[in-house]
């Protein structure tokens, strides 16, 4: 096994990335329009059930319509998604799949399952089944989502953070001791919490963006208002809950991923009382001098911001880059050891390991085999840096991780402004939405004969041409989130335990190469078979009943 681990082509590494991250991509462009449309048409429907008008029946189908065109193709990546952890990661599902293959297990026989039966009710049960147990399968088909979700961010944050695990030298394997601490550790709930609420941004956005088009069009009117005033509330409490969410999820990243965040932030060099970065010029085409360098060029920041988000405390510390590499003592007195003493204690634990099964092998005293078991759960936490050959891999791509963090959160902040907007203006609230009306006037955004009489349906085609225009920016914010959870884990699959490297399957990189532009053209082919039967469908309209 050890040769096998230690020889795998480099070319299979890459080519095994590049198409794990293509299919997560793209499974990533179905996934949180789903979650998003599943609250909003069941948000629609419970109107319905309330009411008994036949105008929110129809409304709900057609929204459900262009819910269920999503979900299809999203179940298609996921599946071909799983199936690569056995295909290209087989050492990877080897050494830990007792362990991440439990959520994803339990991920197929109940969520699927659960989304899959109440999915069938939920399009062909319309007059079969009475309105309360359609809408209960509504909204059943939106939580079997959800929960669907919820153990694929369990496994990824497990990957993350590993805990509820031990190390059986015996079988060479991670096993579970724990399945609570894996299904409920903080880190798993605060990605979940903040990926699924992300989606519901995306679903507002979406639901704003096709009525948007439909009041362009002066087409079915009233549906577009209404349901932009349910997508608008949804979607400025996403926007806020994403940003409360995103603040948690960076406490914990800055606990179980010090180096990830300060890769995000261009923090060469730690200390206390830090500012958050708002401005700095920081490269896209290479990795900055970051031990030379004190800081990253042109830098402007947020005065303490980032020790807040970090510490929730304005003084807190937090370690840079070169810290990180050299050790630090945090104010506390925690020491936190060196790269290189983390890799001499590493290889320590991979020689005891060694030690140990020759020993056993070979019939050794009880005595002997002990200490060595003592040796190896000593330095077990530091098992995966005995196998880092360049403490500089350590270091993730600081462009990637500092520019994408800032199109998430600078999209964000649009997001918050978009919906706030939304919300005020389409509620008429009393005497805030006139004084935001005027001075959006004021500055040229809205048209002065609209500040007293406003009617969504009026406005110039540009402001829906704006609404049209963030969807795919929604998408890109949401993208760039997923690419500051993996990239900044790099080199690690499994956070200071196994390296990327030691996790690929045994290969031929012709092989993996050759796959990646199979599905490369599958999943353009579907993406654009996708988004053409959803223009199909919006161009159409709702079926309305006679």
């Amino acid at each position: 096994m050890t040769n096998l681990l230690l020889n795998i082509d480099a070319g299979t590494i890459d080519w095994s990335r590049a198409q794990f991250a293509l299919t997560a991509i793209y499974h990533w462009l179905f996934v949180p329009l789903t979650l998003g449309l599943a609250v909003i048409m069941g948000i629609m429907e419970t109107i319905y059930y309330r009411t008994g008008e036949p105008f929110w029946r129809d409304v709900a189908k057609f929204w459900q319509k262009l819910f269920g065109i999503n979900f299809a193709m999203g179940v298609a990546t996921g599946i071909i998604l799983e199936f690569e952890f056995g295909t290209n990661w087989s050492n990877y599902s080897w050494f830990v799949g007792d362990i991440f293959g439990a959520p994803l297990a339990i991920e197929g026989i109940i969520a699927f399952f659960m989304e899959s039966t109440f999915v069938a009710v939920m399009y062909f049960g319309w007059k079969k089944v009475s309105r309360g147990f359609h809408l209960a399968s509504t909204w059943l088909t939106g939580l079997g989502a959800t929960i669907s979700a919820w153990w694929i961010l369990v496994a990824n944050a497990w990957m993350q953070c590993p805990v509820g695990c031990e190390f059986n030298p015996d079988t060479m394997r991670n096993e579970m001791v724990s399945f609570l601490q894996v299904a409920l550790s903080p880190f798993a709930i605060g990605k979940f919490c903040h990926t699924v609420i992300s989606a519901w941004i995306i679903g507002a956005v979406f639901v704003v963006a096709v009525s948007c088009w439909y009041l362009w069009k002066k087409r079915e009117v009233r549906l577009a208002k209404e349901s932009i005033k349910i997508a608008g509330i949804v979607g400025l409490v996403a926007s806020l809950g994403a940003a409360f969410t995103g603040h948690i999820s960076g406490q914990q990243v800055a606990k179980a991923q010090p180096m990830k965040l300060a890769a995000m932030e261009a923090l060469y060099n730690g200390g206390t009382d830090q500012g958050l970065t708002a401005v700095a010029w920081v490269s896209p085409f290479g990795q900055p001098d970051y031990q030379n360098e004190e800081e990253a060029p042109l830098k402007i920041d947020m005065p303490y911001a980032l020790s807040i988000m970090a510490t929730d405390d304005p003084h807190g510390f937090v370690p840079g880059i070169n810290d990180i590499l050299k050790g630090y003592t945090t104010p506390d007195g925690h020491v936190e050891p060196s790269v290189d003493e983390k890799i001499a204690r590493g290889k320590l634990a991979i020689s005891a390991l060694a030690d140990y099964r020759k020993g056993k092998k070979n019939g050794a005293d009880e005595a002997t085999l002990n200490a060595q078991l003592s040796t190896l759960k000593e330095n077990m936490p530091y098992f995966g840096y005995g196998y880092i050959k360049d403490k500089r891999d350590l270091v993730p791509s600081i462009p990637i991780n500092f520019w994408a963090f800032r199109v998430m959160v600078g999209m964000g902040c649009v997001f918050i402004l978009f919906f706030a907007a939304i919300v005020l203006l389409t509620f008429k609230i009393p005497y805030v939405s006139v004084i935001v009306r005027r001075l959006l006037a004021a500055v040229g955004l809205l048209p002065e004969t609209e500040t007293d009489s406003y009617d969504i349906a009026r406005l110039p085609a540009w402001h829906y041409m704006v609404a049209i225009a963030l969807v795919p920016l929604a998408y890109i914010a949401s993208e760039s989130g997923w690419l500051v959870a993996e990239f900044g884990r790099q080199p690690w699959t499994i956070q200071d335990m196994m390296p990327t490297w030691v996790a690929v399957s045994d290969l031929h990189s012709s092989s993996v190469m050759l796959t990646f532009f199979i599905f490369l053209v599958l999943f353009t082919v579907l993406l654009g078979v996708e988004i053409n039967i959803l223009l199909k469908q919006i161009k159409k309209g709702p079926d309305y009943s006679k």
